[in-house]
């Protein structure tokens, strides 16, 4: 199957073309079609299997009959509107409609938290047809009446199960209140918990549900490796495990904001290129760090949930989880960031043995048995392997166990480098008495007897004169 069976428009086609796509992933093969008749969809696949693009090329070609070069706003009405949890991945899914769209004269824009409100004001007057947005910030707009709802017609709800968790769901519907011209919903999730069919069974109509993958399974093309170590090693171990397994790109997951700072900080003092990106960095900084990454000019990345989301690195080799996750969604979604698009992939989780709760979760989430594999020196209960012995230098006759004989010692001079015997070289005896000032040299202590040694430094005191004796009253 190729996309040109899918009955996408000609220049959603020429632009995947352009892009070096060919065939249609599953999810992709089976969602288009549903999405292209308009019918609501329920969608779950693995991460990287390309479900943005599942949803942005069936809308582009639904929206083609719209395209206009028009310069009038009114011309331009917001048409479809993308949700997604977090800026990262709204950044990312805007780049894949500006892309697939490049060859409509159809308008997009993206709009999220952290940046200027006013930057983003202008090209919404303007008029745009696609709209990517995060919950928090949409909101903002809709209240300071930048943005008009009332003719959008198709939603999709992307990471649906992320947004669930950050406790978007009283804006989400919220949002969907405004929807009045809505005809079509599309929810998309890496993961399929209960509480997603619930918020299915509220907002889709009939939606044709479509699984690649059984629920909540983790990438085959992944290689869980998780070895045990408690956590005032983990930093050790890290730094361990990156320079053995030469890790050209790996993304390193924290639980806490402090937590990966913290990490970030430690890799750095071992010499390694490193940087952080959490919520509380501005989202300049963070566009920038996750620029340099993608480009490869960034060799480890110290993140949390929530800021890698939207982080798509085609070949991206290692994953480590440096503590595992609250929730055990969170593991899928993490490991999901390598192996992706076909690639293979290690996913490496260092447990403490405090986590034994969470791993749990995470091997019942997903169905399989995850065994623990020790590292020699780092692991509870294991031992440094020894260490190649060096060659010893032949020892001279009198020498014992390594040992020179007694009176007679070896020096190295650091400078040439060449060895001698007694306490200093008669030329570096010559050099230090010509360097050194003429101070008087203070007489021996210990031919002095032990009363007079203050003398040699305090000044002579007077003998203490007893006190004269009180006059005694006359009677």
């Amino acid at each position: 199957m190729t996309f040109a069976t899918l009955g996408l428009a000609p220049e959603v086609l020429k632009a995947v073309a352009e892009e070096g796509y060919e065939h249609p992933t599953p999810i992709q093969a089976q969602a288009i079609p549903h999405v292209l008749s308009g019918r609501d969809l329920l969608g779950a696949a693995q991460t990287g299997t390309g479900k943005t693009a599942a949803f942005v090329l069936p809308i582009l070609t639904r929206l083609a009959p719209h395209a206009n070069t028009s310069v009038s706003p009114a011309r331009h009405p917001l048409r479809a509107l993308i949700l997604t949890p977090t800026r990262e991945l709204a950044d990312q899914v805007f780049e894949s409609a500006r892309s697939y769209g490049k060859h409509l004269p159809l308008r997009s824009h993206v709009v999220f938290g952290g940046v200027d409100i006013n930057g983003q004001i202008p090209q919404l007057r303007g008029g745009v047809e696609v709209l990517v947005a995060t919950p928090g910030r949409l909101l903002d707009h809709v209240q300071q009446k930048t943005v008009n709802l009332s003719q959008v017609e198709i939603l999709v709800l992307d990471e649906a199960d992320r947004m669930l968790d950050m406790g978007f769901i009283l804006d989400i519907k919220k949002i969907i209140s405004l929807l009045t011209n809505r005809k079509q919903t599309l929810l998309f999730s890496a993961t399929f918990s209960p509480e997603i069919k619930k918020l299915s069974g509220e907002f889709l109509k009939d939606p044709a549900l479509v699984e690649v993958a059984r629920q909540n399974a983790t990438n085959d093309n992944v290689e869980q490796i998780l070895h045990p170590c408690e956590t005032f090693r983990k930093r050790a171990l890290l730094a361990h495990l990156i320079r053995t397994h030469d890790m050209g790109q790996v993304i390193v997951f924290n639980r806490t904001k402090q937590g990966a700072d913290q990490v970030a900080r430690d890799l750095k003092r071992d010499g390694f290129d490193c940087e952080a990106i959490h919520g509380d960095r501005d989202q300049r900084s963070r566009l920038e760090v996750m620029a340099r990454f993608k480009e490869g000019q960034l060799k480890i990345l110290v993140a949390t949930d929530v800021a890698a989301r939207g982080l798509d690195i085609s070949e991206l080799p290692f994953v480590v989880n440096f503590e595992l996750p609250n929730s055990a969604e969170d593991y899928v979604h993490r490991i999901g960031r390598t192996g992706r698009a076909g690639a293979k992939g290690v996913a490496i989780s260092l447990v403490d043995p405090g986590e034994d709760k969470a791993l749990a979760g995470i091997q019942k989430l997903i169905k399989k048995e995850l065994p623990l594999t020790p590292v020699p020196g780092y692991s509870p209960g294991t031992t440094r392997a020894p260490e190649p012995r060096r060659e010893e230098a032949p020892r001279r006759s009198g020498e014992r166990n390594g040992e020179r004989r007694s009176g007679e010692r070896t020096e190295r001079n650091e400078r040439g480098g060449d060895t001698y015997r007694g306490r200093e070289r008669p030329a570096a005896r010559a050099t230090h008495a010509a360097l050194e000032p003429n101070i008087p040299s203070l007489p021996p202590l210990r031919d002095k007897p032990l009363s007079q040694i203050p003398a040699l430094f305090l000044p002579p005191r007077a003998p203490l004169q007893a006190a004269p004796a009180a006059e005694q009253p006359q009677e």
